[in-house]
């Protein structure tokens, strides 16, 4: 976000409380109403250094005789209240429809975490810590955003509860919590697939992309719940995947009959129950992704110039080709996989990317280029919520009170986007992150 004059900030309140109104009459009452448009004027404060709720409350009603009261009042209200989260996403989704949305816009799966100390707040375990970068006792969220050529914001979320949490031992911590009864063990693959699902179900927000990276990408039963939703994924996986490739003579492709490669069930009377079907001894062996990359020669490869966030112009060669997607071992969907190898300037080994897509077949090459430049913006999102919206400064115990803040955090964070883009509106300016820009042949 850009640096702003006085004047733009005086305009800026005038325009929050505007934008409050959106979401003002979705609170049971009156209390929740304001509270809720002091909290958003707290994440939006900039000289808060940490916005947790005892420092915003200070900062904005003072430190008189009726602080403290003050304080309860505000950690009550999003620690406990009861106030409809889904009502409020559900508008918010509609807004960003509104300011950025596009028939060919790009859900963005990815997660973030939050290290802690301690054990007492709802799902903290030691887990893996994209923060750190290690295993660290931290929270783990899911969320989805949104990035068209507009822009990019976030649209939902969800706190991971670790198995641990679902045993016995955690039954106390469990209640402390406050975590509803009828949560159930979901994985990240689960949770991401449940949030796209409800944005896709609701038709609020125009989309026909999901971009995700490798964590998400690995899994084949996720993809395929992306497809059933009639979405185009363009997922990031692991190098040493395998497909089936689908060899091309004299420029043509060789479509393979899949189901040549089975051996059917065989049953009998007298035998045991039919057996899974199995592949047929004969059938062609499946090859990495990185194998299949370095057999194609360089007049097989195109350049084109990229612009991912803050790193400036990014020179790549990309490779399209089709292939089979193997479903528990057996012939699956005939899907596109997309490879891109950075160009470097130095002798060092070329930084691979790697992805599947079920877009259509007649798919160009520069949509995929595209869509590849339009996940890194969630990491945007992230950064610009942690470092200047205080998504990270939470101190909230309870089940309710994470989903409650990161819910005014979302909300925070579109209203800015949504003014960077008035700003850039009457300036004649392109929008902030112009994603779709990065498709240039060399």
């Amino acid at each position: 976000m850009q640096e702003w004059t006085p004047e733009e900030v005086a305009s800026l309140a005038e325009v929050l409380v505007a934008y409050h109104q959106h979401f003002a009459p979705l609170f049971y009452r009156r209390e929740q109403r304001e509270w809720a448009a002091l909290y958003l004027r707290g994440l939006l404060t900039t000289n808060v250094p940490r916005k947790n709720v005892e420092a915003m409350a200070l900062r904005l009603l003072g430190v008189g005789p009726h602080a403290e009261r003050h304080v309860r009042a505000l950690q009550q209200f999003i620690g406990e209240g009861k106030w409809d989260d889904d009502a409020l996403l559900a508008e918010h989704q509609r807004l960003v429809n509104e300011t950025l949305g596009e028939a060919d816009g790009v859900l963005i799966v990815d997660g973030s975490d939050f290290p802690k100390h301690g054990d007492h707040s709802a799902g903290v375990a030691p887990q893996w810590c994209g923060h750190t970068g290690k295993k660290d006792n931290c929270q783990a969220g899911v969320f989805v955003g949104y990035a068209s050529r507009k822009g990019a914001t976030l649209l939902d979320r969800r706190l991971y509860l670790p198995e641990p949490w679902f045993a016995e031992d955690h039954q106390t911590r469990w209640q402390d919590c406050q975590i509803p009864d009828e949560i159930t063990f979901q994985t990240k693959h689960e949770l991401a697939a449940q949030l796209v699902e409800g944005i896709r179900a609701s038709g609020r927000l125009q989309a026909q992309w999901v971009a995700c990276d490798e964590g998400y990408g690995d899994s084949p039963a996720f993809l395929q719940r992306l497809d059933a939703v009639g979405l185009w994924y363009l997922a990031e996986i692991p190098r040493d995947t395998k497909v089936w490739p689908l060899l091309e003579t004299d420029g043509q492709t060789k479509r393979a009959l899949p189901s040549s490669w089975v051996r059917p069930q065989v049953s009998s009377r007298k035998g045991p129950a039919p057996r899974r079907a199995r592949l047929h001894p004969d059938s062609p062996a499946k090859v990495t992704v990185e194998e299949l990359a370095k057999q194609w020669p360089a007049s097989r490869w195109q350049r084109f110039r990229l612009l991912e966030g803050h790193k400036g112009p990014l020179v790549a060669d990309f490779l399209v080709l089709r292939a089979i997607l193997p479903l528990d071992r057996l012939p699956g969907p005939e899907i596109w996989v997309v490879i891109r190898r950075k160009v470097s300037g130095s002798a060092e080994e070329p930084e691979w990317k790697f992805y599947l897509s079920n877009a259509p077949p007649e798919t160009p090459l520069a949509t995929f280029v595209r869509v590849s430049g339009m996940r890194w913006p969630i990491e945007t999102c992230f950064a610009e919520c942690k470092g200047e919206l205080g998504m990270d400064h939470y101190e909230l115990r309870f089940w309710r009170g994470w989903h409650h803040h990161m819910t005014m955090v979302i909300l925070a964070h579109h209203f800015l986007v949504r003014w960077q883009q008035h700003l850039n509106q009457r300036e004649g300016d392109p929008a902030p992150g112009d994603y779709a820009s990065l498709a240039h042949p060399r």
